[in-house]
């Protein structure tokens, strides 16, 4: 698991299912995903990565089990430890989101990461968290546009990518919705140059195309 984590090799890992509307470029797409279910740390600050480490172990403690339910449900790859503590033990699905400020420094709301859960969860299956810090968030069906790069993922590179999003928008029938998030596929510990990362923002079609 370790060497494929260096290498970003991640094929049992389960992601979110969606489904393409429209390509723009070779790097960008308008994606269809249906509602989801999520288990979020907001945090207070920006998103630096003191923030970012501290919202990932919150997480990470969750689906290790730091739960209510009494279920144990098999883990799977990069969640590596299985043992420790009472409750579920939750698969880890990939993307991680995360979000600060547009200029990362802080917000009335802070920080916020993500974790999407398993599709077989439901509001009502899914465990409760223990630590107040956390709480599940059940996202509605969203197009969003998705730009993917590889590389450093800190706020600047995100900003950086999204700035690039919105100009693949300019001209197009798709109109930003809100403000860009990070995606994150892989580990820390494999190597930049074959990082799958993604900046993401909700888009409306329009009548007429508009310039981002």
């Amino acid at each position: 698991m370790g060497v494929c984590s260096v290498f970003g090799i991640r094929d049992r890992i389960e992601e979110p299912a969606f489904t393409v509307e429209q390509r723009l470029d070779q790097a960008t797409a308008i994606r269809r995903y249906p509602p989801r279910l999520a288990v979020e740390a907001r945090l207070p600050g920006g998103d630096g990565p003191m923030t970012r480490g501290r919202a990932f172990r919150i997480l990470f403690d969750y689906i290790a089990g730091n739960n209510t339910s009494g279920d144990r449900v098999a883990m799977t790859a990069p969640v590596e430890s299985q043992g420790g503590r009472d409750g579920s033990a939750i698969p880890m699905t990939v993307p991680v989101e995360s979000a600060g400020s547009p200029k990362g420094g802080s917000t009335k709301d802070g920080y916020a990461m993500r974790f999407f859960l398993p599709a077989s969860f439901t509001p009502e299956t899914a465990p409760q968290p223990r630590d107040p810090r956390v709480t599940l968030v059940e996202i509605p069906e969203a197009l969003v546009a998705v730009r993917r790069f590889t590389g450093l993922r800190g706020g600047t590179m995100v900003r950086r990518q999204a700035g690039f999003l919105h100009r693949s928008l300019s001209g197009t029938p798709w109109a930003p919705q809100g403000p860009a998030v990070g995606w994150f596929y892989d580990p820390p510990s494999t190597l930049p140059f074959l990082r799958r990362n993604e900046v993401a923002v909700p888009v409306a079609r329009v009548e007429a195309p508009v310039a981002a």
